[in-house]
């Protein structure tokens, strides 16, 4: 057997395909690439016999010329040699695109570019001539693979032209309508001039200057307007001069939606990368939009995103920096209009604060947060409470707010950020201290009623909690203002999670159900190791209040029920719970019989607290 090396035989078709289906995500790419060959070539040949503002690219669509479509432009052109090489070139171009390599000479770029064409078309044509002098060439491709070259005798003008012969299935792509939306979709802002010609004759020019790039205020701020949809609140210029990276981030005059992240419009040599490319930004600037143009960062294969790589990391942060600069400057300088920038964008300014000690140490006091006394700002909060009491989650909140005193606010911390916001405050503010609130712990608490008259404060916790078995709920007795609440429904998050748990397993399968039930176990268990008390909800009876101490009196054990249930279901509702179907029976019941004894009709019925619903 012989020992000779072969190289491998490429099948084009599935080289196509590779393209087509898994690299690009559309064959609307291949004037892109079309486009950029021309341009690298026309930057090459102004390296080799200088500039000529005349030389540019020029594109006849389908539908206006002679029934092909042709780009042709004055750059460097190919030599026969080059020509010859192309479809290995081709091979060794693409490999380098796949592994994020630079792709520094012309001809890989146009290899890699021909490549793309052939999503498009069946049969291409490439006419050359070379700025360094020898014969003109053609190169003839098709779609099964197969390959011609020769040397022409006509006269060809220096530099390249590629004529294309659709497929029947993309031959929209190749119309006058198409080209021009595409032409100035990927090159509006090339810096050479790309002209299309039009089926009526006459020519369009599609390339324009940069408004993004040192344009006037006016032009930058339009620019800004058609990016957003609306008026920007300002727009910050933005510099990297270490990766050529230049542009505006547009301060968005809205609050984009809580966790949204801005993905940015892309720019390589002033050739559309993608509009809406992610990781340019930091994380927390979600309150810009984003255009730049970069000479210095790297495109991935496809060419619709960047590499991820060193350059990209510094300038994500020196845009950052930028940002925060922007940030500290308004407030040094139009005080006013930073109050109404943190009123709009409020979630990424207190993301912005936890990532930036500098920063945190200016802007934290214009944030705001809210508190069982109103919303207020972080200073006024300060000034007024140094002892900075938080509530974990919202439905701790909900639950202490309504008999927190008015002394002593509670900080809703379950909005994004606002813990974190909190347990910050003491390294901001001398003599401000922060505590994170317990529900539990605040109910023990709460005044217990006078040694008078414990007794029957006891009574009424023993009774109250016999009539709310079927729902798990233990009774206990407490004074607090308000005067006018009888009632509240306080549970920590072990029982929100209990509940949860009890309402999937009554909805699940058997396999499901028998999970929750060991989970439900497992966690009992470890309770009772630690010597910690069962997870159950309680139903606060404010003993300040008229109704719970004549409900205290009440010997019907019928009445006294229905009056606890109903004081159970207000209690819920006032703190936002759904009520579960065991809530809903205790409520029907309670309200049916309420109706009842109202009309003097009947008595009313037994109380249903063995007959747990399931």
């Amino acid at each position: 057997m012989s020992s000779e090396l072969l190289p491998f035989q490429v099948d084009l078709r599935g080289v196509v395909d590779l393209l087509s289906r898994h690299i690009y995500s559309s064959p609307r790419v291949f004037l892109r690439e079309l486009l950029q060959n021309g341009r690298d070539a026309l930057t090459a040949r102004a390296e080799f016999d200088g500039g000529d503002s005349a030389r540019g690219i020029r594109i006849t669509p389908l539908d206006a010329g002679d029934g092909e479509f042709v780009l042709r432009d004055d750059g460097i052109g190919l030599t026969a040699s080059e020509m010859t090489e192309l479809l290995s070139t081709v091979g060794r171009s693409s490999k380098r695109d796949i592994f994020d390599l630079p792709r520094s000479d012309y001809l890989g770029q146009f290899g890699i570019g021909l490549l793309s064409c052939f999503m498009v078309a069946d049969r291409i044509v490439i006419r050359s001539r070379s700025a360094r002098g020898g014969a003109a060439v053609e190169w003839v491709g098709l779609g099964d693979g197969t390959f011609s070259v020769r040397e022409v005798t006509d006269e060809l003008p220096i530099g390249t032209s590629v004529h294309l012969t659709p497929r029947f299935d993309q031959s929209d792509l190749l119309t006058t309508a198409s080209v021009l939306s595409l032409a100035t979709t990927f090159g509006e802002f090339l810096p050479v001039p790309v002209r299309v010609d039009l089926p009526g004759g006459g020519v369009e020019v599609i390339t324009r200057d940069a408004p993004f790039l040192g344009g006037s205020p006016d032009d930058t701020l339009a620019y800004g307007r058609d990016l957003l949809g609306a008026e920007p609140f300002d727009a910050i210029e933005i510099d990297v001069p270490a990766t050529g990276t230049r542009g505006y981030a547009y301060v968005l005059p809205f609050s984009p939606p809580p966790g949204a992240r801005q993905a940015s419009r892309v720019y390589l040599g002033r050739m559309l990368l993608g509009e809406r490319i992610d990781d340019v930004l930091p994380e927390w600037a979600f309150f810009v939009r984003t255009v730049i143009d970069s000479t210095g960062l790297s495109p991935t294969a496809s060419r619709e995103s960047l590499v991820d790589d060193e350059s990209l990391e510094y300038t994500r942060a020196e845009i950052g920096a930028t940002l925060r600069r922007w940030v500290m400057e308004l407030g040094l300088q139009a005080p006013h209009l930073l109050s109404q920038f943190v009123a709009t964008h409020d979630i990424a300014l207190k993301a912005l604060v936890l990532h930036d000690d500098e920063l945190a140490r200016f802007i934290t006091k214009w944030l705001s947060v809210e508190t069982s006394a109103g919303r207020m700002t972080i200073d006024t909060l300060v000034r007024r409470f140094p002892e900075v009491r938080y509530a974990e989650t919202v439905d701790e909140f909900r639950q202490l707010a309504s008999f927190a005193r008015s002394d002593r606010p509670i900080v809703n911390g379950g909005y994004v950020y606002d813990s974190e916001i909190a347990r910050l405050l003491p390294t901001l503010f001398e003599g401000v201290t922060a505590q994170r609130v317990d529900v539990a712990d605040e109910l023990d608490r709460l005044a217990e009623p006078p040694l008078a008259e414990r007794d029957a404060a006891v009574r009424l916790e023993d009774r109250a909690t016999l009539a709310l078995a079927s729902v798990e709920c233990r009774a206990v007795v407490r004074g607090y203002e308000p005067h006018d609440l009888p009632a509240l429904y306080v549970a920590d998050d072990a029982v929100f999670r209990r509940i949860d748990r009890s309402r999937a397993r009554g909805a699940s399968s058997g396999l499901w159900g028998g999970v929750l039930s060991q989970v439900d176990d497992f966690v009992n268990a470890s309770r009772a190791a630690e010597n910690r008390p069962d997870a159950v909800a309680r139903l606060c009876l404010n003993w300040n209040t008229p109704v719970v101490r004549q409900l205290a009196a009440v010997d019907d054990d019928a009445v006294f029920a229905r009056s606890v249930h109903l004081l159970y279901v207000q209690a819920l509702l006032a703190g936002h719970r759904p009520l579960a179907v065991a809530d809903r029976a205790l409520m029907t019941t309670a309200l049916g019989d309420l109706i009842q004894l109202s009309v003097g009709l009947t008595e009313p019925a037994p109380s249903p607290d063995t007959d747990r619903p399931a």
